[in-house]
């Protein structure tokens, strides 16, 4: 994710820093020595591994070459694997090679693995599964052990304010994992992880990783004006971004609260613009507003709009991409992630196509299912959509259009009362440095990024114009992969990938 952003920032290697192993870490006994690894930043070393007497990895499918790797080198050298989240939750068949695997969320579980480790740390004689039935209480949730990671080499921070989402699309799997029922924290909790990631020098993009952001709305509702008065007793030190499905804009009274807190983006699942799709894979929410009127009323509160585009489901015709290609014009969201649809496990998805027998396991595909068009005619879709969407000339249309008509609704404090440490000032001068000079001088694109900067530039809005430097090269350089078959059409493809090794 955002590789080729990366350079451009200085320290950043990944996203946004592991909140499921920060939050495993501050849930472990105190008197336990706890070392953090995040193989998105760097390998874990033979020295890691040596230190340790239990190695605890957690992953998504995406990941699960990885995570057998992992689990392969900690064995060379005797440790004992614990393996947990998302991945073998779903699916603790896919991992026979851990020595425990912990299934389900922070729980009685949790409680068992600590208690078997403490009294004994060696690798069992076979592997033991250990699955939550008791889950813990978001109230009762620790703060997560920000201080193990560094926070600067990471795009944006995060944080967890609930869990489980009430709509039940027929590709997600967080219903089955995590319920439908929205659970929440605190807006004390959620107020006093601010105060930490603060204290370990964290300012700017925070993510809010929930399912749903507005799962509960009554919820929602009651932190938002908490989030507004923490905002403007510190100094405004963060910007927020959050994923919601995209009925929010049904809710001029949350955007108005999202505005003033300074919410900038908004991760909607769209997947596709067609009613007649939507309705086929139970989405159909998102018809609640005209997709397009949507868009623009979240624009007109300050919001960004990020999108998830699916290709490749069965209402799915030979015109479809461009369909898709108008409604990147129409709505002039800058960053869309384009996917082909991938079935997993314990989704209706999964369970349907099952028993059509249209599920594939072929790692040469960059999909497990049997779509209803020919996998090749998909692929050449999918790579003239993120080839035509993500022309440098249409990406930096977009972003002029998010700087005339989104950019100006924002809250905008003045810089008096703003909180902007030094160490910020120094990164965005070390920033605009790079940005003006890969994408201002060297790259083949400079001409339309002109075209842009000297409007951020004639306005003073040096942040802008940092912003988007750094997502438009990477959105084109990624498009740039697609079209050359360098990147994988779907993030949960199994299409083998180099694995990182251990740094020797």
């Amino acid at each position: 994710m955002f590789e080729h952003a990366y350079p451009l920032t200085g320290r950043v290697r990944a996203l946004m820093p592991p909140q499921g192993l920060l939050l495993i870490a501050a849930s472990l006994p105190k008197s336990w020595e706890v070392r953090l690894v995040d193989e998105n930043i760097r390998p874990a070393t033979r020295d890691d591994f040596l230190w340790a007497d239990a190695v605890l990895v957690t992953g998504m499918h995406a990941q699960r070459r990885q995570i057998e790797e992992i689990c392969r080198r900690a064995h060379a050298l005797g440790r004992t694997t614990v393996l947990g989240g998302s991945s073998v939750s779903a699916c603790r068949e896919f991992y026979p090679g851990f020595d425990y695997l912990h299934v389900g969320e922070l729980g009685d579980a949790t409680d068992a693995l600590i208690a078997r480790l403490a009294k004994d740390p060696s690798r069992p004689d076979r592997q033991v599964v250990l699955e939550t039935r008791e889950r813990r209480d978001l109230a009762d949730f620790p703060v997560p052990a920000y201080d193990l990671c560094e926070l600067d080499r990471y795009l944006t921070g995060s944080i967890q304010y609930s869990s489980g989402c009430p709509y039940h699309c027929e590709f997600c799997d967080i219903p089955a994992l995590y319920g439908r029922n929205p659970r929440l924290k605190s807006p004390a909790q959620v107020l006093a992880e601010l105060d930490t990631l603060l204290a370990c020098g964290m300012t700017g993009p925070i993510y809010f990783v929930d399912d749903n952001f507005i799962g509960n709305r009554r919820a929602v509702r009651e932190l938002l004006p908490a989030l507004v008065d923490w905002q403007k007793a510190h100094g405004y030190p963060f910007i927020f971004s959050c994923e919601a499905t995209l009925n929010i804009a049904k809710r001029p009274e949350i955007l108005a609260l999202m505005r003033e807190a300074v919410f900038e983006t908004v991760f909607c699942g769209i997947e596709t613009p067609e009613p007649e799709a939507l309705e086929a894979i139970s989405k159909d929410h998102n018809m609640m507003v005209p997709i397009v009127e949507a868009v623009e009323t979240l624009n007109a509160h300050g919001l960004e709009v990020v999108s998830g585009i699916i290709l490749g489901l069965d209402t799915d015709r030979p015109d479809t991409g461009r369909r898709v290609l108008d409604f990147v014009e129409a709505t002039k969201i800058p960053m869309l992630t384009i996917n082909l649809l991938q079935a997993l496990p314990r989704t209706p998805l999964w369970d349907r196509l099952e028993k059509e027998g249209r599920l594939l396991d072929d790692e040469s595909r960059d999909s497990n299912v049997d779509f209803k068009m020919p996998y090749d005619q998909v692929i050449a879709m999918w790579r003239d959509c993120m080839e035509k969407a993500f022309s440098p000339a249409a990406v930096f249309a977009r972003y002029r259009h998010q700087l005339d008509h989104t950019y100006p609704n924002r809250l905008s404090p003045p810089l008096s009362q703003r909180h902007v440490p030094w160490s910020d000032v120094k990164r965005g001068l070390r920033m605009l440095r790079n940005v003006l000079w890969t994408v201002g001088v060297k790259s083949d694109y400079r001409r339309e990024f002109w075209r842009v900067a000297l409007a951020c530039l004639r306005r003073g809005q040096i942040e802008h114009l940092i912003r988007i430097g750094v997502m438009a090269h990477h959105l084109i350089l990624s498009a740039r992969d697609a079209s050359a078959g360098r990147q994988k059409a779907s993030h949960y493809s199994a299409r083998p990938e180099e694995v990182p090794m251990a740094a020797e």
